[in-house]
């Protein structure tokens, strides 16, 4: 799209200077005294200096729009993609918080499996302290 404001852009300017260059030479070789012919060359220099700048003033309304819609549409962009963020960090959050969870339910399950075994392996000892003990007094 660029490329075709650019091409018409050129295509305008060149237009407006080979009409300026074409009414210039048509002046030169028309047969006016020097007075009357300076004196269209002056209106027709004014004229298409009013229309380069009518072209000029146009060209800026359009390089503002084309401003304000990609600033418009880099505003959209980043918007989209801060809330694409935002819902990427709350998913996250949220499978660190299952992942602690999960975590600490084994590590509690290990403690309890840990403690009663402990608990089991404690009573054989002492039941084998026991025995022994039983056994030499005997």
């Amino acid at each position: 799209m660029d490329n075709e404001h650019g091409m018409s852009g050129g295509l305008i300017l060149g237009f407006l200077t080979g009409t300026i260059v074409g009414s210039m030479l048509g002046l030169l070789y028309a047969p006016k005294s020097g007075r009357e012919l300076r004196g269209e060359i002056r209106g027709k220099s004014e004229d298409f200096f009013g229309e380069a700048e009518d072209y000029i003033e146009q060209a800026r309304g359009k390089a503002n729009l084309l401003i304000n819609d990609g600033k418009k549409k880099s505003e959209k962009l980043i918007s989209e993609a801060k809330e694409k963020v935002d819902g990427l960090l709350a998913e996250a959050e949220k499978i660190l918080e299952e992942a602690r969870s999960k975590t600490k339910d084994l590590v509690d399950t290990g403690k309890d499996k840990v403690g009663k075994e402990s608990d089991k392996l404690k009573n054989a000892i002492k039941a084998g302290v026991d025995t022994y003990k039983t056994e030499r007094e005997a």
